[in-house]
């Protein structure tokens, strides 16, 4: 698996597992008819920030995407954020981990002092094991800021690590 910088060109294989995720409505703050022309807006982000997708080296296939950039702007702008998304039929291979990964290099490369995730939905325990195992900790949780599908008004933590 390699992890490049992701193009428009990329957004096709994106899109297919970025709608399902983001439809099914319990892991992500966006709206959960977004469209297919729409979804670019959100996802693909422009430089300084990134987006990356990740890669099958062998058959070329796109297995995972994240989105880097920083939390706040101003007197913030020294703590990074991102996103991440894996392709639920390539779940459990470890693409989600080199996202992470490449994402706080990423950010320490840049001179960012913390990554913040200002909203990990409390009931996403596998990404919340995965950001814990990689050295952020819950600072604080924000109840019922959440509706979940099934599980109704849940917490959404925010998430930090120092760089």
């Amino acid at each position: 698996m390699s992890i490049r910088e992701a193009t428009a060109d990329d957004w096709p294989a994106i899109w297919p597992f970025f709608h399902k995720i983001v439809a099914a409505g319990d892991t992500f703050t966006y709206p959960t008819g977004l469209s297919e022309e729409d979804g670019p807006g959100w996802w693909l982000l422009a430089a300084p920030n990134r987006t990356v997708v990740a890669v099958d080296d062998g058959t070329g296939t796109v297995l995972g995407t994240a989105k880097m950039n920083n939390n706040q702007g101003g007197n913030g702008a020294h703590v990074a954020s991102a996103s991440y998304m894996v392709d639920p039929a390539h779940g459990g291979r470890g693409v989600g981990r080199a996202l992470v990964e490449y994402s706080l290099d990423w950010a320490r490369e840049r001179g960012f002092r913390g990554m913040q995730f200002n909203a990990v939905v409390e009931t996403n325990v596998h990404a919340v094991r995965l950001y814990e195992r990689l050295g952020f900790r819950v600072v604080g949780t924000v109840p019922e800021a959440f509706h979940h599908p099934v599980r109704g008004y849940v917490g959404l933590h925010v998430m930090h690590r120092p760089l």
